[in-house]
């Protein structure tokens, strides 16, 4: 393995082991939480869609994501897949 895909390697576990969509963070939400306050655990949504006051977004990727459903900008509900 050259030199050049080691440090490539090393560099995406790296990035992987400091996601904040993870079981730790996933506990810290709650209903109610303001929307500001859940940003600021998980970081920019991936994606967000909305109509009528209510809200989904959702952090992560396909295999491991935090969906949180916000009504205003609180959390009504939320649940995650594949956390770690």
């Amino acid at each position: 393995m050259s030199l050049r895909n080691l440090v490539l390697l090393s560099a995406c576990l790296l990035l992987a082991a400091c996601s904040k969509v993870n079981q730790e963070n996933y506990s810290k939400i709650k209903a109610g939480m303001p929307k500001a306050e859940v940003e600021s655990l998980l970081g920019k949504p991936r994606e967000c869609a909305g109509a009528i006051g209510l809200t989904s977004c959702t952090w992560g990727d396909e295999t491991a994501f935090i969906s949180v459903q916000f009504a205003g900008d609180n959390v009504m509900m939320f649940s995650g897949q594949g956390l770690k």
